[in-house]
């Protein structure tokens, strides 16, 4: 009995010991202590260094539980399972289209992954994509050599006609998007603009040129602001003002 009690004190010293010594959502710079003590966790671009956690790379600090991990403030896409992109047309080939991903690797569309229709062999497949147009679609696989394959078959995947496309940091669009999207549809519901936004960090906005600039200048906004802590009422007070 006496064992167990003095184990339960020991692992009590721990937690007391365990110390979080940067805040959530603070920028955090290569080899800067995050934490001190055994019971916090190293997340992604973090490491352990003896007793304490260390940063890896430049990034905001975010704090879940007794896990601490970076995201990174800047640096290209890279393509993911399951990821919903913007893609802009860059080749039409025999038997499917080639994607410009806004990364390092571009992707393939077959004609099966883009329609139900029954397309004839060397049928004309600019009809339903053409050079220079963009869609939303979404990751199916991505291979070890980078091998990227997508699909327009699911809710919300399709060709985008009108409207402006806008360039964000990939990094920035969870910040963009916000929990449960409450960020974009946000800006959606103040500017009246159909908002689609891509995890490759394209957008695609809609809407009246006043409102898309609006929109625009909002999401900039986040994309620069983004470590600042309270940014959901920064933004819903810059958007109520309508200035």
């Amino acid at each position: 009995m006496q064992g167990n009690k003095d184990k339960v004190i020991a692992e009590s010293e721990v937690f007391k010991m365990s110390e979080i010594k940067v805040k959530d959502k603070e920028i955090a710079v290569p080899g800067e202590a995050l934490a001190v003590g055994m019971d916090v966790l190293p997340g992604t671009g973090t490491y352990r260094s003896g007793d304490k956690i260390m940063a890896g790379r430049l990034g905001l600090a975010v704090i879940d539980g007794r896990t601490i991990k970076l995201i990174p403030l800047s640096g290209r896409y890279v393509p993911k399972r399951d990821d919903t992109i913007i893609c802009k047309v860059i080749d039409v080939g025999f038997s499917g289209w080639r994607l410009d991903t806004n990364s390092a690797y571009s992707a393939m569309l077959s004609m099966k992954d883009a329609t139900s229709d029954f397309i004839q062999r060397g049928a004309d497949l600019t009809q339903y994509f053409d050079l220079g147009e963009y869609i939303v679609c979404g990751i199916v696989n991505v291979t070890s050599q980078k091998l990227i394959d997508v699909t327009m078959k699911g809710p919300g995947l399709r060709k985008l006609k009108g409207g402006r496309i806008i360039e964000v940091d990939s990094n920035k669009v969870p910040r963009i998007i916000g929990k449960q999207a409450s960020m974009v549809s946000m800006i959606k519901q103040a500017t009246k603009c159909n908002i689609v936004v891509g995890q490759n960090g394209l957008i695609w906005i809609d809407g009246e040129p006043q409102s898309e600039l609006k929109a625009i200048q909002t999401i900039r906004k986040i994309e620069r602001e983004s470590h600042v802590s309270g940014l959901t009422d920064k933004i819903k007070e810059y958007l109520d003002k309508g200035e």
